[in-house]
């Protein structure tokens, strides 16, 4: 019998290296569906306790409690993004049919930075500076939009099964983990936080900025104060920049209508309120699930938007939020077993 070619080390280098060609190549034919499975990993981790309640608690079959949860999933939080989608599109359609109005408070806006702040241009350089970075961004978010669709049937389609299998997903999980049970279960565990802490924190934040800001406008009678205040909601996925976005330039328009107490009034309602209660509720989220930090949302949706489109406001923080677990794992690992070798050290 001929001796083989290669040697058994030899075989499973060859052999790892094709698996990770091939991976290379999924990985890339599979890359514009990849918020379909970042979002599939944050469904999943939202729904898990749900899911093995219904199937280990109350007896349900598994594909029922897969499509019932599925259902309410679809409920609570793709019908609010397609309704808020669809209010975006109005407003956008709104303004383009009233092109004079946007003339008309861009001119009192000049005017007003004219004679007060000496700077009759300013409302224009601030437009013309940011312009190619939202026309870059718009475009992002838009492409983003147009494959939406296909992402959400993607997810849905493999949720489904690992809702029916989930025993059986994660076993293969741990089995494949290159780390050791514990660390494992420390790592679903932060992992659970963290995208608690980002899908349900940081809704509830927006949900009570949005809704502060939208009592405000109705206070100081601003002009649709609900829309503003949907628009205001979003943009609370990045924390402390984006309410003044809103609330600033609408304390601009007041002032330069000459509704001074009511510019003022917004002023401090925006500063005092609307700001300061999402420094509250993040405190109180991170003493009850965990929390991410400012500085990591703020790089995650620098990152998210131009990936993933507007969803990117959630998945960009999640994702870098994963990674810098996943780092920390590694460092747990390497300590552990220069650890290890320093004890089997001893022994000899």
């Amino acid at each position: 019998m001929n001796n083989p070619v290669f040697s058994q080390k030899e075989r499973n280098i060859i052999i790892l290296l094709i698996v990770l060609a091939l991976g290379g190549i999924l990985l890339y034919a599979t890359r514009g569906i990849f918020s379909a499975f970042l979002g599939t990993l944050v469904m999943y981790t939202l729904f898990r306790t749900l899911n093995i309640f219904l199937i280990e608690k109350w007896r349900w079959p598994k594909p029922l409690s897969a499509v019932v949860i599925i259902i309410l999933s679809i409920f609570i939080i793709v019908l609010p993004f397609v309704g808020i989608g669809s209010m975006l599109v109005r407003k956008a359609i709104e303004l383009q049919e009233n092109p004079a109005w946007i003339e008309q408070v861009i001119d009192a806006i000049n005017q007003f930075a004219g004679d007060k702040l000496g700077k009759p241009d300013l409302l224009q350089e601030q437009l013309e500076s940011s312009a190619a970075y939202f026309g870059t961004l718009l475009t992002a978010v838009l492409g983003g939009a147009a494959n939406i669709f296909l992402e959400i049937t993607v997810m849905y389609f493999i949720l489904y099964f690992l809702f029916v299998n989930y025993r059986g997903f994660e076993n293969g999980i741990l089995y494949y983990l290159p780390f050791d049970e514990e660390q494992a279960i420390v790592f679903g565990a932060e992992l659970k936080n963290i995208t608690y802490s980002n899908i349900v924190g940081q809704t509830v934040i927006a949900i009570v900025q949005g809704a502060c800001l939208t009592i405000g406008f109705w206070i100081f009678d601003v002009g649709d104060p609900l829309f503003w205040g949907v628009i205001c909601a979003i943009l609370s996925f990045i924390p402390l920049l984006g309410p003044p976005l809103i609330f600033v330039p609408a304390v601009l328009i007041l002032l330069s209508q000459g509704q001074t107490w009511q510019g003022l009034g917004l002023l401090i309602w925006g500063f005092g309120l609307v700001i300061n209660i999402d420094n509250v509720l993040r405190f109180i989220i991170s003493k009850k699930i965990g929390n991410i930090h400012p500085l990591i949302t703020v790089i995650g949706v620098i990152i998210g938007l131009p990936l993933f489109g507007l969803i990117g406001l959630v998945y960009g923080p999640l994702l870098l939020a994963y990674f810098l677990i996943a780092v920390k794992i590694y460092k747990a690992n390497k300590r552990l077993s220069l650890q290890r070798q320093h004890l089997e050290g001893k022994k000899e």
